[in-house]
């Protein structure tokens, strides 16, 4: 019996998740509304929060499907045995090609805002290691000199660039790239930095 009640329980949680993550590619996180997702899920309004929280965390959960989305659209992008250079470029197209996929689920990782007071839970924070954990390999080939601590720190910033420019088309900003011009300056970008990282190397 309690089997049983569990698994209805988990079953009405992921349908909530996939009605949340359906209104959120739709209208974005603007559009989020209980009642259109307790309504899509099948289920009663206060049946959402006896399976989650509240709406904060129901969001916490489809950009935790979207954060494993993008971790494996970035591992098949990368080409296993190419230089670090163009590993680094085809992980910038794939994030690209992901976020124009997914504008608005991809938005949500960033835009979305926990009330003041409540901190972001431990597994969703580790969640956005996916971010970067690809940029760790070429670069620490390209900069063999620095360690843990700072790879991961330069790592950060390279993806604070690309995400920048990506962030900026996407909201049309007046300093913002042009959608059609998206892919080719990220590829510009990404040329210049690791152009300048190789040049950064200290001398023997």
């Amino acid at each position: 019996m309690t089997q049983t009640r569990d698994s209805k329980r988990e079953d009405l949680r992921q349908r909530l998740i996939d009605a949340a993550e359906a209104q959120i590619a739709q209208k974005g996180l603007r559009g989020l509304k209980a009642r259109d997702v307790t309504a899509t899920a099948g289920c009663a309004l206060g049946a959402l929060y006896n399976s989650v929280e509240d709406l904060d965390q129901l969001v916490l959960l489809v950009n935790s499907r979207t954060l494993s989305r993008l971790g494996e659209a970035l591992r098949a992008a990368v080409p296993e045995d190419a230089p670090p250079a163009q590993k680094m470029q085809a992980l910038a197209q794939g994030y690209v090609d992901f976020a124009v996929t997914n504008t608005r689920l991809w938005s949500a990782i960033f835009f979305h805002r926990l009330p003041d007071g409540v901190d972001v839970p431990e597994w969703h924070k580790k969640e956005h290691a996916v971010l970067i954990e690809q940029l760790i390999e070429p670069l620490s080939r390209m900069r063999p000199d620095l360690g843990p601590d700072a790879l991961r720190l330069r790592a950060q910033t390279l993806f604070a660039s690309v995400h920048g420019v990506v962030q900026l088309s996407f909201h049309g900003r007046f300093v913002g790239t042009p959608p059609e011009f998206l892919s080719s300056e990220v590829h510009g970008l990404v040329e210049a930095m690791t152009r300048g990282i190789h040049l950064a190397v200290p001398a023997p």
